[in-house]
């Protein structure tokens, strides 16, 4: 089995031609800046473009299997140098069954099938040229359709007061907009961890994404999953989500919640729900499943004293910001990075972090470390 840290929710800023794909990400965030910097900065095993659908971007992702900088998995996705790319979209539904827009994660194992899927987008989206944009489709066609192509349906950012499944006034039910069964995951959002979406019934047999929604290249890796797979590929990914062979998802790491700029919205917002959905769910309760572990993860940039230069050096030093943060010694950071930084990223490791509360759409910060 390998170890796999997986970051399934990344954006492009722009096109290799400079068209903007995702208007709010940085214009550094081009196809081959992402999967380099995933590959070597961030050292992640396997990452998700959520732009994938963009027409350009499926000209691009070809070019890079014709010239042999990367290569289709047998059972789904991109190798690219030590990196597999999951092919994905991020789709925003209108339907007459929600109040409010909702975002979806949409992925699938090859190039055709995701542009199969892009082209029957044009009748519902009006530029499929973005990401993200407004699409008239109901979540449960939308579901179908992804069903037909082998592809994996999931909820993005559930409890984000906006754009999301449980946001302001959206919905009290997963039930009310899609067909649970055709829903293979969920994703927490920033803003919350697994303690918090387990209060609500109905989510209790879903796995639990944590990813980063980056829309720089900083970003990627804040939230992550570390996986056990036999081959970092898309077939092995959907049977981890459900729960098949020796195929699993070893732990969530994620920012601990009050460092969520909606933490507060959100824990409000979760608490109603699970009050609503005490009286509303029509399932029959059942024994939870065995949860891996929500492992609140500060980034390193996050680190106060950690600045760009030593954030080099420490990658340089060890590899890559996944054996920075996993695997380095306290002896060893100490050898490149001064003794206290050394001590925060080890505090961060344990759990030793205290943070100043997120909130109102600012992000909480570190303030210090408990001894």
């Amino acid at each position: 089995m390998k170890t796999v840290y997986a970051d399934l929710h990344i954006h492009l800023g722009q096109t290799e031609t400079g068209r903007p794909v995702k208007i709010t990400a940085s214009k550094n965030m081009t196809l081959r800046n992402v999967l380099e910097h995933a590959s070597t900065q961030k050292g992640m095993q396997m990452v998700g473009i959520i732009d994938s659908h963009v027409p350009e971007v499926i000209a691009e992702l070809k070019q890079l299997i014709r010239s042999g900088q990367a290569t289709p998995c047998a059972g789904g996705g991109m190798q690219y140098q030590g990196t597999t790319l999951i092919l994905g979209t991020e789709i925003e539904i209108y339907d007459q069954h929600c109040l409010g827009p909702i975002h979806v994660l949409c992925y699938f194992p090859t190039l055709e099938e995701m542009a199969a899927f892009s082209h029957w987008m044009t009748q519902y989206q009006k530029n499929i040229t973005l990401s993200s944009q407004r699409s008239y489709v109901e979540g449960r066609i939308l579901q179908r359709k992804v069903q037909e192509l082998g592809g994996l349906f999931i909820p993005a950012h559930i409890f984000t007061p906006f754009k999301s499944l449980y946001g302001k006034g959206v919905a009290k039910s997963l039930g009310e907009v899609f067909e649970p069964n055709q829903v293979e995951a969920v994703e927490l959002g920033l803003s919350s961890d697994t303690s918090m979406a387990d209060s609500l019934l109905e989510l209790q047999n879903y796995p639990y994404l944590t990813n980063s929604d980056a829309h720089s290249l900083p970003k990627i890796g804040r939230e992550y999953q570390k996986m056990s797979l036999s081959e970092a590929d898309f077939q092995h990914l959907r049977q981890a989500l459900l729960g098949q062979g020796n195929q699993r998802i070893e732990a969530n790491y994620g920012l601990d919640p009050k460092l969520g700029k909606y933490h507060v919205e959100v824990s409000r917002r979760v608490s109603q729900l699970a009050a609503d959905q005490s009286q509303l769910y029509q399932g029959h309760p059942r024994d939870k499943p065995i949860r891996p572990p929500y492992i609140p993860q500060v980034p390193l940039e996050y680190i106060p004293g950690l600045g760009p230069k030593t954030l080099n050096t420490l990658v340089d030093t060890f590899g890559s910001e996944m054996n920075v943060i996993h695997h380095s010694t306290k002896a060893e950071l100490e050898q490149c990075v001064p003794g206290e930084v050394a001590s925060q990223i080890i505090a961060a490791r344990e759990g030793r972090l205290v943070f100043e509360q997120g909130g109102s759409g600012k992000y909480g910060k570190v303030k210090n470390y408990e001894a």
